[in-house]
Parts: structure tokens; C-alpha cells; sequence
């Protein structure tokens, strides 16, 4: 099975590495939707040429989610299908509470959008919790795992997104209702792919990681290793020079082939 992924890259270099043949699923920020006209209207030429647009709140990015009527009016201008909840690192019962807060907010406007919840939690105890109250509750027709960035032992499923995936396929927790997805690229990078495609139930995946390393003039090699390094977040990358935007693309490849997905970048563009 595949993972379809989204590139996660600066607004000025949405046509070089973030455009997809075939169109299938981007993750979009509302900010940039609401604030940059292009990066609106490359969003809705996708969702024209057949991809799933997938909002996201902004929270990551600004340090809090944008208000129900900014995710709603970003959404319907690139016509997204979905809207990512806010949430609470490592936290389930606040996750919960913003995301029920944001849920009703949201559903007082519009009952047009499929409603993605983040999966957070500090234990064990609290992650099956926080799984049990998202997947029970009505709202939510999404349920996203933050990737695993920091070292911890493979047997804690709040810590070790493989671990929680296998965990829930194993225990029958898997809902069919619910669509699946993963955030970002974790400690082991796209290697961790190869095992989540096992899953057949897991949607989608982005990331930054492959532009951001090519900008840097890192490859990221299809077995490894993948070293977990300091880098820039998006937002703070810059000017990339042109002569890292083959370097970035095959990047981009090597995620895609972890993850089993046949999109590629337009040859027209490469």
C-alpha cells in the first residue's frame, strides 16, 4: 500500500517541489491562505486538478490556532475537505478540550469539512485515553499522529508513532469510519515509512525534512542512515539556490518511494 505524502516547503517554491502528478493530498496553512494570493491560488489549481486539500490551524506555526472563521473562510477558498483541530504537545486532556472547543466552533458555521484531531498524551495511560475519547467521539472524522522527533524506547506508544500504529492494527482500535493520518517525519526520517505502509489504513503523510535538507545540501539515501540534526524551520530557510533544487527533488523521490506513492513532481517543472 501507499502513503501519500505532502511537501511541506516556503511559499515561494510551491510550483518547484510541492506541485503533484497526480494531484492527491496536500497540507495547507491557513495563514498563508488567508495572507498570500498565490499561495492561495496554487492551492485551488490542485484541488481543481483533484487533490485533497487538508487545512491546517496554524498553531505549529503562530504559537495558537487561527479563529473557527479563519480556518473556514481558508478552507473554502482553496475548497479543502478537511481541517486540522488545534492541539496541546504532549497533552492529552488540553488536546482534548481545544479540539472539542474548535470542533463546535467550527460546526456552528459549517458541517462542510471532515474534522482531523492530532493524537497527544505524557503517558501510556493518558494516549489510550485521549485515542479512545477522538475515536468515540462524533465529531471527528480524522485522527493525525505527531511524528516521534525525540530518542525514547520503542515499547512507548506515546512516544514511538510506529509503536501506536502497530498497537491499534494489532488491538482491532483501528476504526473504519476514521481516516488516518501522519505528521511529519520523525527521528528516523522516511525510513519509518517503509514500516507504516504495512498499514493500509494510514492516508497520508508530510514534511518539510526533504526540502529543508536539500537546501542545506544533504541527501537523504533510500536506505539510510537517517541522522535526526538541528535545522531551520520553513519559514526562517531563505533563498534556496538553484543548483540544490535537483538535490531537493530527489529528496522529495526518496520519501515517495518509502512511502510507496507513484506522485511525482511535474516533468514539466523538473
Amino acid at each position: 500500500m501507499a502513503i501519500e505524502f505532502s511537501v511541506i516547503a516556503p511559499p515561494d517554491y510551491l510550483d518547484a517541489f510541492v506541485a503533484q502528478a497526480p494531484a492527491r493530498v496536500h497540507h495547507v496553512a491557513a495563514q498563508h491562505v488567508l495572507n498570500d494570493p498565490l499561495y492561495r491560488d496554487f492551492f485551488h489549481r490542485e484541488a481543481g486538478r483533484g487533490a485533497e486539500i487538508i487545512i491546517d490551524n496554524g498553531v505549529f506555526d503562530l504559537g495558537e490556532a487561527l479563529p473557527a472563521e479563519d480556518l473556514v473562510a481558508a478552507a473554502r477558498a482553496v475548497n479543502a475537505k478537511e481541517i486540522i483541530l488545534p492541539d496541546v504537545m504532549g497533552d492529552g486532556p488540553a488536546t482534548i478540550q481545544a479540539s472539542d472547543e474548535a470542533a463546535r466552533e467550527i460546526q456552528d458555521l459549517s458541517d462542510e469539512f471532515r474534522l482531523c484531531v492530532v493524537l497527544h498524551a505524557a503517558t501510556d495511560k493518558e494516549w489510550l485515553r485521549t485515542y479512545d475519547y477522538f475515536a468515540s467521539s462524533a465529531y471527528v472524522g480524522a485522527i493525525a499522529l505527531p511524528a516521534s522527533r525525540k530518542p525514547a524506547s520503542d515499547e512507548l506508544l506515546c512516544r514511538t508513532r510506529w509503536t501506536a500504529t502497530r498497537f491499534l492494527e494489532n488491538h482491532g482500535l483501528v476504526e473504519d469510519r476514521i481516516t488516518y493520518r501522519l505528521l511529519g517525519l520523525g527521528r528516523t526520517g522516511h525510513l519509518e515509512l517503509a514500516e507504516q505502509r504495512e498499514h493500509e489504513w494510514i492516508a497520508s503523510v508530510d514534511g518539510a525534512a526533504p526540502v529543508i535538507l536539500g537546501a542545506m545540501g544533504i541527501p537523504m539515501l533510500p536506505d539510510g542512515p537517517y541522522e535526526k540534526r538541528p535545522t531551520p524551520r520553513i519559514e526562517n530557510l531563505g533563498l534556496i539556490p538553484e543548483e540544490r533544487f535537483g538535490l531537493i527533488r530527489r529528496n522529495i523521490d526518496v520519501v515517495r518511494e518509502a512511502a510507496g506513492s507513484t506522485v511525482r513532481i511535474p516533468e514539466a517543472i523538473r
